[in-house]
């Protein structure tokens, strides 16, 4: 068990007098009000003063729509300057957020906003077309993001009006709730996360015993809003500490994503694996094993490390030369990946966390990263490993401390599945601690393999040897019939580049790259974790916000 947080660990620069999100944005309103908040990666920045103004403005707005504190208002809208204003007018004016990924299916959407009780919708243009696919029946308000133009509203003559302020502001407490997150994750049944003002925000505070942040820094967000991770840790946590925010105003491919990191020159970006681990696997190594003499000298480790520390300072240099904080949060990250940003001496930290946790539980800072790791727990919460296994010391992580939710919206059944009388947070996750307190995560414990003889396997580790293999861009590794199976998704245009000149020579090479990848991975793993079969799986795997593949979706695949 982790020792309790001491006195010590809870002292933070200007600590507010109370953890909601008036006490702590309107003082860094007053603070920095000069200073650049929020903008479109490329454009002039508003100030800290215009963000204030605005704010006021959409609290007025659902004001007079007769929004009040405790009423659930939904935002679902891609990443922009005006999804923070919407979301903290709400917040400011005591009322909950929802917010709600562009990802999710019409169907999902109308569910959550009849499942919350919304009574206020905040939509971008660009996904207007879902108001004719869910029932908005019970919706008192519907405004466009973009320009907070009213698109419904029960009382007439209801207009944004940029100069107006709240005819009263509502004394809102640390334990109101702020937001009701729902996740799918990768179970298939959303759940509303009841995260309160406490929550997030001493969360955001506590982060920057971890990685201060200050005026000067610059955040580029390519995370969704919508998203625990982004939202406390890229919006919440810059704001109250004076730096800025930018945003894509497209999706995060290469061709917006490269661009905007030199316009931006960010300090500080969060991401998912999958981001970093494309990098890696795209354009890093293939230029350090080009040819067989690269690839021979590559093996050496001497060798290894010292053209990794200069394929870093490359990489430092595409992102912008400035980045002093990569946040890698929301799944497993690749050993090899992990091993070369080290060697790379790249600004890299891992962070680990659950919706239900505001998120952060864990985490380091660049350079005091351990490879394999993701580092200590938060300060000023408790952590310990149940039911650990005396062989391996794995054993389930639970988390307790002010970052842990209230429950789960209208599931008191659900919540006391996951919350002791305590108030410890079971996750869900199979951890260990190495003798510094450093936690390790080797997988969800509902996706344990429970081999025949009665051994663990675990299906992360695997997948991530599959998907060190060339060609290999994703890959599940399930139990069917009680053989270990692998479904893997192959990048067919790389094979199809390389194979163009042979008749049928891509299928044909599929069909190699699956055989001598069941023979790599199996060379390779112990007994009981050997792959009895292997699948080509055409299409890319459906994925949660935090690009981890819906394993609830190929339990049963159809082989």
């Amino acid at each position: 068990m982790m020792p309790a947080p001491s006195d010590a660990e809870s002292l933070l620069m200007g600590e507010p007098l109370r953890y909601t999100m008036p006490a702590l944005l309107e003082a860094s309103f007053r603070q920095h009000a000069d200073r650049d908040a929020l903008a479109f990666a490329g454009q002039v920045p508003e100030r800290y003063a215009d963000l204030e103004r605005a704010v006021g403005a959409v609290a007025a707005l659902l004001q007079r729509a007769g929004i009040g504190p405790g009423d659930r208002v939904a935002i679902l809208g891609h990443n922009m300057p005006n999804w923070a204003k919407a979301y903290f007018g709400t917040t400011f004016l005591g009322a909950v957020a929802v917010p709600l990924l562009p990802d999710f299916h019409s169907t999902e959407i109308g569910n959550i906003v009849a499942h919350a009780e919304a009574s206020a919708l905040f939509i971008t243009r660009s996904l207007g077309r879902r108001l004719a696919e869910i029932d908005t029946s019970q919706l008192d308000l519907i405004v466009r993001i973009d320009d907070f133009e009213i698109v419904k509203s029960r009382i007439p003559g209801v207009a944004f009006d940029p100069d107006a302020r709240p005819e009263t502001s509502p004394d809102v407490q640390e334990e109101d709730l702020a937001a009701l997150v729902y996740t799918s994750g990768t179970t298939g049944r959303p759940k509303g996360v009841m995260l309160t003002h406490r929550n997030i925000c001493w969360n955001a505070q506590q982060s920057r015993l971890i990685q201060p942040v200050d005026e000067r820094d610059r955040f580029l967000s390519i995370l969704p809003l919508s998203h625990t991770y982004e939202n406390t840790l890229g919006l919440v946590l810059p704001l109250i500490c004076g730096a800025s925010v930018h945003y894509l105003t497209k999706p995060p491919t290469p061709a917006v994503l490269l661009p905007a990191l030199q316009e931006v020159r960010p300090t500080t970006i969060l991401s998912v694996p999958l981001v970093i681990e494309k990098i890696y696997k795209n354009r890093v190594l293939p230029a350090l094993t080009r040819n067989p003499v690269m690839r021979l000298l590559y093996r050496l480790p001497p060798v290894r490390r010292a053209l990794h520390r200069v394929a870093g300072a490359k990489l430092m240099a595409t992102f912008g030369g400035q980045l002093r904080f990569f946040g890698v949060g929301g799944a497993k990250l690749d050993p090899a990946v992990d091993r070369f940003l080290d060697e790379a001496r790249f600004p890299y930290a891992i962070g680990y966390g659950l919706t239900e946790t505001a998120p952060l539980a864990a985490g380091s800072a660049p350079f005091s990263t351990k490879v394999g790791f993701i580092g200590p727990r938060l300060p000023g919460t408790e952590m310990e490993l149940r039911d650990v296994d005396p062989r391996s010391g794995e054993g389930e992580v639970w988390i307790r401390g002010p970052n842990v939710m209230q429950g789960y919206f209208k599931e008191p059944s659900l919540t006391a599945d996951v919350l002791d009388a305590d108030g410890w947070f079971r996750t869900g996750d199979l951890g260990a601690l190495d003798r510094d307190g450093n936690l390790a995560i080797r997988g969800r414990l509902k996706n344990v393999i429970v081999g025949a003889s009665g051994e663990n396997i675990y299906p992360e580790d695997i997948e991530m040897l599959i998907n060190s293999f060339r060609y290999v861009v994703e890959s599940i590794v399930v139990q069917q019939k009680g053989r270990l199976v692998a479904m893997v998704h192959l990048n067919r245009e790389e094979l199809g580049q390389r194979y163009h000149d042979l008749r049928d020579g891509v299928e044909k090479r599929a069909d190699e790259v699956l055989r001598e990848l069941k023979a790599y991975v199996n060379a390779r793993v112990n007994r009981f974790s050997q792959l009895q079969l292997v699948v080509d799986w055409p299409e890319p795997f459906q994925k949660t916000p935090t690009q981890k593949i819906k394993r609830f979706l190929y339990q049963e695949p159809a082989v």
